[in-house]
């Protein structure tokens, strides 16, 4: 069984079905941990049509899409904030498929599409209860930095720098389709 990582519309229906995985999970994570209940379903999906990933289209943007032996598995997203900067987003594998080396595998290919963009560096951030992709991002040479943005749920911010050699393609993905 293998990842394979592909560029995809940010509304395409395997997009669309792993948003609502991951924003049910970091929304019920946030509810539980500060309000002791899960997300309202009409909040839920309030905020889900909300955040459409537009941001994500091209030329300008990116949704990288996982499958794990052919099944739609994982996300991450990348988008240009100004010429040199694009931002990290939406970097999600599904619980029963984490533990593969996915998350990695998204990162790193999210790292080449954001370079093959033009970006010399990469920002993101995240919350504190996501203890685990603080350590995913740690591992993979990001810095935590000062704030870049002023997101209410942001509590870390990271960084790292892509530098200007030849873009490699990670092993598994295809961050070029």
């Amino acid at each position: 069984m293998t990842w394979t990582i592909t560029a995809e519309p940010y509304d395409s229906p395997a997009a669309a079905a792993l948003w609502r995985a991951y924003y049910t999970e970091v929304s019920d994570r946030w509810y539980l941990l500060h309000e002791g209940r899960r997300t309202d379903p009409a909040e839920l999906e309030r905020e889900i049509a909300a955040g459409s990933g537009a941001e994500l289209a091209p030329p300008t943007g990116c949704l990288l899409v996982g499958r794990y032996d052919g099944t739609p598995a994982g996300t991450a997203g990348v988008r240009l904030l100004d010429a040199d900067t694009a931002e990290l987003t939406r970097v999600f594998v599904l619980p029963e498929r984490r533990g593969r080396n996915g998350a990695a595998l998204l990162v790193s290919a999210a790292e080449v599409r954001a370079r093959l963009l033009g970006a010399r560096r990469i920002v993101l951030d995240t919350r504190g209860d996501l203890v685990e992709a603080r350590a995913l991002y740690a591992r993979l040479g990001y810095t935590e930095t000062a704030p870049h943005n002023t997101d209410p749920y942001a509590e870390h911010w990271f960084r790292k720098e892509l530098g200007s050699d030849p873009v490699p393609v990670p092993e598994s993905a295809d961050p070029l389709s």
